[in-house]
């Protein structure tokens, strides 16, 4: 349904020694207060299931509501007229929530791209709606269905090629990163000139309840969009249409920071990936074979259903960080500061009154500044969203992002899952962090070492 390792410098290579250290301000980097990363949500879990705990916080009828939303999340949805779970779309990408997101997690950049699995292509055209967002695509939408039902065909199926580049460290070292560029073929109709595609692959779940508790204007206050510090970073907040609301606000979640709550994040997925009615998008994704269904027709998912789920969403725990006090991942996170990547992988926020309590005043370490930050030309997709350009992305969180592997058995980062592990993930940072990844390419073998293993300890 709903990466980034912002490296940019502060010290030049040469600085990264013992007797610096005691002068630059981050030898006593104390990391035992951000091993609770979701604050009061945080579990201590170290499993296959690490994502997909309840918050222990929670109230005895909450912790009731949220095993209700698990139940739904995990349902996988037939056509109608099925007693159980009907209702799923003429044309659709996935038939259930957590096919996308599996163990509450990140899916994998697939063998084959028209299995059933995590990723999906969004499609617009040049300009922006009424309310500012990417217009759709006449006869397909806003998202291209790649499966149908009988009786309907597939908007068009996915097609993957590769292209691979070279990258070599300053001590000789190489690494060949890998560029998947999705295509589309076998369009049930002949697309419009000028379709503009994006790659997307579903994320974790976990924490989205406190980071949609983040008082705006602490997010906004970290707006520097004409770098007037002279850092080369710029990071900027989208605001989006939300269409549950009715009005323009700023948007948390989606790659591109395109939505602005939970709920609607939930109902989007619905109705694009599964082809789902609900009470905030009404009407059938795609447009064409299905003439978006009947206005005013009952939705084939209630509010309550629709709200039981974005509970399950916001209230899953967060795990904590792990290892810290290892003097490898002490030595990491120090490397983490001079970098610059806090400067948008911000370690710490704090949420506001939330109308889950166990949401409310918390201190959490998730990593990111939600904002939009430009990645450079290997990253973009080129494809505008609200505000957000098209080689702009959010700073991903990075809580849990050690214990991928554990639950989802790869290492798939970025929107198209190309980086298939941390370090190709930083390696292809561009734009705002080109002069960061250059100087971690410069770094030597046990300083990479060191700050991958903190990233991997949270």
């Amino acid at each position: 349904m709903i990466r980034k390792l912002y490296l940019l410098p502060l010290l030049s290579v040469a600085l990264f020694s013992c007797a610096e250290d005691q002068d630059n301000g981050y030898e006593d980097i104390d990391l035992s207060e951000r091993i609770n990363a979701g604050g009061e949500t945080t579990i201590f879990s170290t499993t296959t299931n690490s994502f997909s705990s309840p918050a222990p916080n929670l109230s005895a009828a909450e912790t009731d509501n949220h095993f209700v939303g698990d139940l739904l999340f995990e349902a996988s949805f037939v056509t109608a007229p099925a007693q159980v779970n009907p209702g799923l779309g003429s044309i659709y990408n996935n038939a259930s929530c957590i096919n996308c997101h599996p163990r509450d997690g990140r899916a994998r950049h697939p063998t084959n791209v028209n299995s059933a699995n995590g990723l999906l292509i969004r499609a617009s055209l040049f300009g922006t709606d009424e309310h500012g967002g990417p217009v759709p695509v006449p006869g397909f939408g806003l998202q291209i269905q790649n499966r149908a039902v009988s009786g309907y065909v597939p908007e068009a199926a996915y097609m993957a090629s590769y292209t691979t580049q070279t990258e070599t460290f300053a001590d000789g070292t190489t690494v060949t990163l890998r560029k998947p560029n999705i295509m589309l073929t076998d369009t049930y109709l002949p697309l419009p000139p000028g379709v503009m595609l994006s790659t997307r692959l579903g994320t974790p779940i976990f924490g989205l309840g406190l980071l949609e508790e983040i008082p705006e204007a602490n997010i906004t206050a970290r707006q520097d969009i004409n770098d007037s510090d002279g850092d080369g970073i710029s990071g900027k907040a989208n605001f989006v249409w939300n269409p549950f609301t009715h009005q323009t606000e700023l948007g948390r979640f989606g790659w591109k920071a395109n939505t602005a709550s939970v709920i609607v994040q939930c109902a989007g997925a619905y109705v694009e990936d599964m082809g789902i009615t609900n009470p905030i998008f009404t009407l059938e994704s795609g447009h064409g074979q299905t003439n978006g269904g009947i206005p005013g027709a009952t939705p084939e998912v209630d509010m309550e259903t629709l709200e039981k789920v974005a509970l399950y969403c916001k209230t899953l725990g967060v795990p904590a960080a792990r290892n810290t006090n290892k003097p490898e991942v002490k030595n990491g996170a120090k490397l983490f500061e001079q970098l610059d990547c806090a400067k948008c992988h911000v370690p710490k926020q704090v949420t506001g009154n939330a109308s889950v309590a166990a949401l409310s005043n918390q201190t959490l370490y998730p990593y990111t500044d939600m904002l939009l930050h430009d990645m450079g030309e290997g990253l973009a997709d080129n494809r505008p969203d609200f505000m957000a350009s098209g080689s702009e992305w959010k700073t991903r969180p990075l809580w849990g992002i050690g214990l991928t592997n554990l639950v989802n058995g790869h290492t798939d980062f970025l929107h198209d899952g190309r980086a298939r592990n941390i370090e190709e993930a930083i390696l292809w940072h561009g734009g705002e962090a080109e002069k960061s990844k250059n100087k971690y390419k410069n770094l030597s073998a046990k300083q990479r070492s060191d700050l991958l293993e903190f990233i991997n300890s949270l």
